[in-house]
């Protein structure tokens, strides 16, 4: 197909999902597990679109991507904080991928590796290019953590973008997650021309789950327009290649914010 990428079956997967009848993004008809990789090198092929997944261990991360997925046993959802070693990819609906990236600041993991963050982690950040978007999971229920902060701010100083999610929103009362969202906002707004947009949401009430997967709708639906814009433009092109077309989505994020 002129304008779109593919994957080794010259069949592009995200425009089957946008003829697919009935598709839609909320509804995830297959969630599969494909591989957990320790470093960039042992990711698997760069064909479709990632939507990566991270947050200071314990932040609940786990459960938003079982609510996500509609998969109870998707993620394992351990009583162990750190649990996630490896970079974990799900295939989702066949046309993009779901990453579950280790979670950082565990204090024993911290000691035995000698640094916060998961080097393997940063390598993926900053070099996966079929990497669309992070959602930086924060929990509600806590005042702004430096450790969020030091992250937020990698990801800030690496044109890495993302979007903020505030998970656990059942287990504080309104106001108090209010406050909490609303201090560790205003300590990353000098960083920012307009703030990135910001979520809360909850694995135990579902809140949360289509606004979240309405953000990776519009994120396939950017790139299927970019790559049919890119066709158009010139018919004896080569076809955009989906690392090509993700660079350019990398370089948006929702409501089109920019924190560079």
């Amino acid at each position: 197909m002129n304008g779109h990428f593919s994957d080794n079956t010259g069949i592009n997967p995200l425009v089957l999902c946008e003829n697919r009848r009935g598709f839609s993004i909320l509804n995830i008809s297959s969630a599969i597990f494909d591989c957990s990789a320790p470093d960039l090198d042992s990711c698997p092929d760069e064909s479709l679109p990632e939507f990566a997944f991270i947050g200071r261990s314990n932040v609940g991360k786990s459960s938003l991507l079982n609510l996500l997925a509609g998969e109870q046993g998707l993620a394992r959802v351990s009583p162990t904080p750190g649990f996630t070693k490896f970079i974990n990819f799900f295939t989702m609906n066949n046309c993009w991928r779901l990453v579950d990236l280790p979670g950082y600041g565990f204090a024993k993991i911290a000691r035995r590796d000698s640094a916060r963050f998961n080097q393997s982690v940063f390598d993926y950040l900053e070099n996966r290019p079929n990497l669309c978007l992070v959602f930086a999971l924060i929990e509600s229920g806590l005042e702004p953590q430096e450790i969020d902060l030091e992250f937020v701010e990698w990801l800030v100083r690496h044109a890495v973008p993302f979007i903020l999610v505030f998970t656990k929103a059942d287990k504080v009362s309104a106001d108090t997650a209010q406050t909490n969202i609303a201090a560790f906002t205003d300590r990353i707004s000098a960083w920012f021309e307009k703030l990135p947009a910001v979520f809360a949401c909850s694995a135990t009430t579902r809140r949360g789950r289509p606004e979240l997967l309405g953000v990776i709708a519009d994120q396939i639906k950017a790139i299927n327009t970019a790559a049919n814009q890119a066709g158009a433009s010139s018919e004896s092109s080569p076809n955009p290649s989906l690392k090509a077309l993700a660079q350019g989505n990398r370089k948006r994020r929702p409501d089109r914010n920019r924190p560079w």
